[in-house]
């Protein structure tokens, strides 16, 4: 299933995407079914909103091989975390703004994980009973500011430094999945998500030892090499094999 966010009328509900049509949903995250006597909207008529709502994005560093070879970065022993706020959470087709705090803005293409029950102390062969599926999310980090502060919060914390979408598919593998990240149309990243270090099973669990992860929560699980600056004007697009494109666009701020 394709799960979406959407608002229609003034009224923000989720729903299933089959083809061009959104099925309404009622219930709770991870106890969703189709509404009675709902009929399906064109997805044309709907504003798609990002797909869940997080208490928090956990979100992971140098979780590639030759990402790590590019910022010139040995390779961790275990999971590098860090947590972007989730009032950095932006759906798609929303606008990326530019910090006047910075003069490097980058785009990092990632795989998420969506968190369907909640995880406390999970083992990695659990790790599935508790997803919920997987999206796109991007990444949007202040690169000066990363280097300067040498922590991550204000660098991956913005206001709309986590655009996150288009659909949580919930039947895929997470195993070995194209993804590429496009500027303006030329890609920049492209790699698999079988370069993982960590994957999503080994992260889940390595979280939940550390915090327990509530339905919504996001695990944004690395980006690969070809990171890279984005301008004001510039549109930026993140593709997964069988999840679908992320698309945003970066605005001055006013």
């Amino acid at each position: 299933m394709k799960l979406i966010r959407y608002s229609f009328a003034g009224v923000e509900k989720f729903g299933a995407l089959e083809g061009d049509e959104v099925w309404p949903l009622a219930g709770e995250l991870g106890r969703l079914e189709a509404e009675r006597g709902a009929r399906p909207l064109g997805l044309s008529k709907v504003r798609l909103l990002a797909p869940v709502i997080p208490t928090k994005i956990v979100a992971v560093g140098l979780n590639y091989r030759d990402h790590a070879k590019e910022m010139g970065k040995e390779l961790p022993a275990e999971p590098l975390l860090f947590l972007k706020p989730p009032s950095a959470l932006i759906g798609p087709g929303d606008q990326i703004i530019y910090p006047p705090q910075t003069s490097r803005l980058d785009y990092e293409g990632e795989l998420a994980v969506v968190i369907g029950r909640l995880a406390r102390k999970v083992s990695p062969a659990q790790a599935r009973q508790h997803i919920l599926g997987f999206t796109c999310i991007i990444d949007v980090t202040a690169r000066d500011l990363q280097t300067r502060d040498v922590q991550y919060t204000r660098a991956k914390g913005f206001d709309t430094f986590a655009p996150l979408g288009p659909a949580v598919v919930t039947d895929i593998d997470p195993a070995d999945l194209k993804l590429e990240t496009r500027l303006n149309g030329e890609v920049r990243q492209h790699s698999r998500t079988s370069q993982l270090i960590f994957d999503c099973d080994h992260l889940l669990s390595y979280i939940s030892h550390v915090m327990t992860l509530m339905p919504g929560d996001v695990i944004s699980t690395g980006t690969p090499s070809g990171v890279g600056p984005m301008r004001v004007g510039d549109a930026v697009e993140v593709e997964i094999e069988r999840i679908g494109c992320l698309r945003s666009s970066v605005i001055a701020a006013s």
